[in-house]
């Protein structure tokens, strides 16, 4: 599939900012009112393997049931699995079988594509939202931006809520990453530690 975009590049910012993190910051607050750090981490935990599952078209626990329902306990392996998870979600989309077909995750029937799509778009929103609560730079993949606004656009959940909450109006002049956090629900000026 020549339009599939690489999750890799988008994996690798997200590994980057995990040595950053301390752990009297796992208490801390996200731009995802629902999560603390230590729970945006286990979410990322459960979804990349989710993901990587649902690229293989396997039908598990992760694919099958809601993210929320894996737990909310952080796994204490956290610094060392989810750096191998994000790596192995990559490799998982690279191949144009994942992107063909019907498959299922969070209890959801969709197309691969989407599905794809769907896990690039997890990756750079909860990325901006762990760099955010954590207070470290983020670098974002452009294409992953690209692709994200693409599909944040274009997405309709028949009302003008975001994938994640209701749509943030940002300026069509601001940055294309703030665009794209505005679509997702969030406002891009969301306060970190120091801000």
């Amino acid at each position: 599939m020549t339009d599939a975009p690489p999750l890799a590049p988008q994996a690798r910012h997200v590994a980057a900012l995990l040595p950053g993190i301390d752990d009297d910051q796992l208490t801390a607050r996200t731009p995802c009112p629902r999560y603390t750090v230590a729970d945006l981490l286990q979410h990322l935990v459960v979804l990349t393997e989710a993901f990587a599952d649902a690229a293989a078209k396997r039908r598990t626990a992760l694919t099958t049931t809601s993210p929320e329902d894996a737990g909310p306990a952080l796994a204490e392996d956290w610094r060392t699995r989810l750096p191998a998870q994000l790596t192995t979600l990559a490799e998982a989309w690279r191949g144009p079988q994942a992107w063909r077909g019907d498959t299922q995750v969070g209890g959801v029937e969709l197309p691969g594509a989407e599905a794809g799509r769907v896990a690039l778009n997890e990756l750079l929103i909860h990325g901006w939202d762990l760099a955010r609560a954590t207070d470290q730079p983020y670098a974002a993949d452009p294409v992953a931006v690209q692709a994200s606004f693409s599909f944040l656009d274009g997405w309709d959940g028949g009302t003008e809520d975001g994938l994640f909450g209701p749509r943030v109006p940002v300026p069509d002049s601001a940055p294309l990453l703030d665009r794209v956090i505005g679509l997702s629900g969030r406002d891009p000026a969301w306060p970190g530690l120091t801000r």
